[in-house]
């Protein structure tokens, strides 16, 4: 089942492809959403539409969660469920950048069992199944295999190295920044980067399809206290993400944790 979900994924994230690089970021209609939520332009709407179109009739018994979806309990009582990005990124995508991206997931019984992770303008596809390893167009990638925590690059946005989050001391790591969440994962899972980290609780549809595609490249992926993520939550949002090779992982909770 999780290579056959694959495939329809996959399928899905190249028809979204499609349909986005229809539109110009920077002239595509945009609004704000409520509650400070962030923009949202035509394009993810468009793709969102995309997406459920191949999606739901293709898997009638899964439920849905997407960003740009009003949510259901009804996803809550199902044993599989589509969790989605359309667009993931979406200021870069304003801003005509290329390193926005879709990220679609499968979760069954709160793990994920298959992911995609599409970037269209840089052609770049990353893909899982549970138990099948990670791919990069096709190719299998692993993590960086650094075995110390100092001098590793660590892909986090600046608040996450403020001293309020480090008991430990802020890590002695080069910090880089991508915007897009669901890259920054795909990158750590192929070995550009060390590891990546975000500390703030985090929409799962942003990290669903990554945190596979991390662990069946071989990288360690958990929440900020260490725990496994888990999906299909009530509220859809896990507690932070770390990850990134064995070593730099356990460097990074020891300095979150202050041991």
């Amino acid at each position: 089942m999780p290579a056959a979900d694959l495939e329809l994924l996959i399928r899905a994230a190249r028809a979204a492809g499609d349909v986005a690089r229809r539109f110009s970021g920077p002239t595509a209609k945009r609004w704000d959403k409520p509650d400070g939520a962030g923009p949202v332009t035509e394009a993810d709407l468009a793709v969102n539409d995309t997406l459920a179109a191949i999606l739901r009739p293709a898997r009638p018994g899964y439920g849905w969660l997407s960003e740009e979806s009003p949510d259901s309990t009804d996803r809550l009582g199902a044993e599989h469920v589509f969790v989605v990005d359309p667009i993931d990124g979406t200021r870069s995508f304003m801003e005509g950048s290329d390193t926005w991206a879709h990220a679609l997931a499968v979760v069954h019984q709160g793990q994920v069992i298959a992911g995609v992770i599409y970037l269209p303008m840089k052609d770049k596809l990353y893909a899982a199944a549970l138990g099948e390893g990670a791919t990069l167009n096709g190719g299998h990638i692993a993590p960086s295999p650094r075995d110390t925590l100092d001098g590793a690059e660590v892909l986090a946005a600046r608040p996450a190295m403020e001293p309020r989050h480090w008991p430990g001391g802020v890590p002695p790591v080069k910090r880089v920044y991508r915007a897009s969440l669901a890259y920054r994962m795909a990158t750590v899972a192929e070995g550009r980067f060390d590891a990546m980290l975000t500390l703030r609780r985090s929409w799962e549809w942003d990290v669903a399809a990554g945190e596979l595609i991390l662990r069946e490249a071989g990288a360690r992926v958990t929440d900020r206290s260490g725990q496994p993520l888990r999906f299909n939550n009530a509220e859809p949002l896990v507690d932070g993400v770390v990850a990134g090779g064995n070593l730099v992982h356990a460097g990074l909770l020891d300095h979150l944790a202050g041991t």
